[in-house]
């Protein structure tokens, strides 16, 4: 059951990041060199924030290494595709 629960919270988590993310680089990064290539920026948002968020989320109960991949994976796809859509 608390593993559940911690599937839940973590997949909650990488859609308000992929969302955020996503709604943040489509509006304020519309004009800049990131637009230029959507693939590399999501990439290295995602490592970036996979990294910092893994000490912070390895002390949170019932979440850890793998809810940082995830919320990591949820912002690089979000800077991916908020780069991509300005071009359209």
């Amino acid at each position: 059951m608390l593993g559940l629960i911690a599937l839940t919270v973590s997949v909650l988590l990488a859609i308000f990041g992929h969302r955020a993310s996503r709604d943040f680089t489509r509006r304020r990064l519309r004009y800049t060199r990131v637009a230029e290539r959507p693939g590399v920026a999501g990439i290295l948002a995602g490592i970036g924030v996979g990294v910092l968020s893994m000490p912070i989320l390895a002390f949170v109960p019932l979440l850890g290494a793998g809810s940082a991949m995830l919320l990591g994976a949820g912002v690089g796809t979000g800077v991916a595709i908020g780069a991509g859509e300005p071009r359209r």
